[in-house]
């Protein structure tokens, strides 16, 4: 596909960036277009993949026909197939007529279905027969109906280890797989960083008419070598706030540190009391942050047992209080030896010590979640926005990990 055809879709779809990880997902997309093949786009979560099944409808033989967009993750699992494949009267509680259902209503288009992850695994099966044979049931019906629909997903979870833990089917994964499409992360594009950037501060200044903001040379190194972990929706996030709040039109390097949140790349490696913190594998940075916590807790623990046995053996005597939520030894608990009298020491010879157990990853998402869930009040739509996870997602983690209204 020519570079000029690149260009002329970018100007379509409001797509910036000359990156050549963007060019490549591109020119994938309009040249499965014109296919009836089924796509599936992968990306971290804000990259924009909702704009490439967009973008195969338009160049494809479909482009006249219903374009339906479903977020998979946005549907509870009870009416989930209802959605999908419609219902008829009395198939359930509320079911007062008959109703069609997305694929019904796409016939002969496209139809797009993002956090194809979050699917039920009965849902799945439905799924993989529609792909198959193009054959479905309604909710509620005995009979087979046909539709004729180009299916495009898109996904923000690794397939591949839902699979593993049977979240997911391995012939349904295929299925949609035909063709993959990545969508590349915002820090594996940094040239199209400030480009973006500028972009946003653009339309915010037309938007509320004032003067645009503008990077001076050291806020844009910063602004590019930042992880951007929520990808070109944080960066307008950003960018958004920079423009409402800031009095003055040229943003330094120190304005913009202050509306970016740290973000520590999993990668690198960090040692806390001689643990390697990167070698495991952590779904996320606060995991990170709640790992070193945790070891300090530990190391803590240790320098207080270490302390008790110094001061034993010096003959001092040691109380040992109850420890606090992170297990430091506070300074008033340590008593002089000569302020301790032998009866003191008959009362006081057993020191309490706090065990630590160690934590799995499952222990850390579950004070993740509470964490958040604290923090918003128990609004879990706030929460599920703060985990960047969909709703979905967060009630099912919930469960899994028996999580409780005593727990928030």
């Amino acid at each position: 596909m020519a570079e000029v055809d690149i260009m002329s879709v970018k100007q379509r779809f409001g797509i910036i960036g000359n990156s050549d990880a963007m060019n490549r997902a591109l020119s994938v997309a309009l040249r499965v277009a014109p296919t009836d093949l089924s796509v599936l786009v992968t990306g971290e979560s804000g990259v924009g993949k909702e704009f490439f099944p967009q973008i195969i409808h338009a160049y494809s033989a479909r482009k006249h026909a219903k374009y339906v967009a479903v977020n998979c993750g946005a549907i509870p699992e009870g009416t989930i197939d209802s959605e999908l494949f419609g219902h008829e009267k009395g198939s359930f509680t509320g079911a007062t007529e008959a109703r069609k259902g997305y694929f019904e209503e796409a016939d002969g288009g496209t139809i797009f279905l993002d956090e194809v992850g979050e699917l039920p695994l009965s849902t799945q099966v439905r799924l993989l027969r529609v792909l198959q044979s193009g054959e479905f049931m309604r909710v509620g019906s005995a009979r087979v109906q046909k539709t004729n629909v180009r299916v495009v997903a898109a996904t923000n979870n690794d397939l591949q280890s839902a699979i593993e833990s049977g979240r997911f089917r391995e012939d349904l994964y295929y299925r949609l797989n035909t063709v993959p499409i990545t969508v590349p992360a915002l820090r594996e594009r940094p040239e199209d960083i400030p480009l973006l950037f500028r972009k946003f501060a653009s339309d915010v200044a037309v938007q509320y008419k004032m003067p645009a903001v503008q990077l001076d040379e050291g806020a844009r190194q910063l602004l590019q070598s930042h992880y951007w972990r929520g990808n070109v929706r944080q960066l307008k996030n950003v960018a958004e706030q920079i423009s409402a709040l800031e009095r003055s039109r040229t943003i330094t390097a120190d304005v913009l540190q202050s509306y970016l949140t740290p973000a520590y790349n999993t990668s690198t490696t960090m040692t806390i009391g001689g643990k390697g913190a990167a070698s495991e594998d952590f779904s996320s940075e606060r995991e990170l942050l709640y790992k070193i916590l945790f070891d300090m807790r530990s190391d803590i623990n240790d320098l207080k047992r270490m302390l008790s046995e110094l001061m034993h053996s010096a003959g001092a005597v040691h109380t040992a209080p109850k420890a606090d939520v992170i297990g430091f030894l506070p300074s008033s608990s340590v008593v002089h030896p000569s302020a301790v009298s032998n009866a003191d020491y008959a009362e006081s010879e057993v020191v309490e010590e706090v065990t630590h157990k160690e934590l799995t990853k499952a222990d850390m998402q579950r004070e993740q979640i509470i964490a958040a869930l604290r923090s918003n009040n128990g609004r879990r739509r706030d929460a599920a926005r703060q985990l960047f996870m969909s709703e979905r997602t967060l009630y099912r983690r919930i469960k899994e990990l028996g999580i409780t209204d005593d727990d928030i």
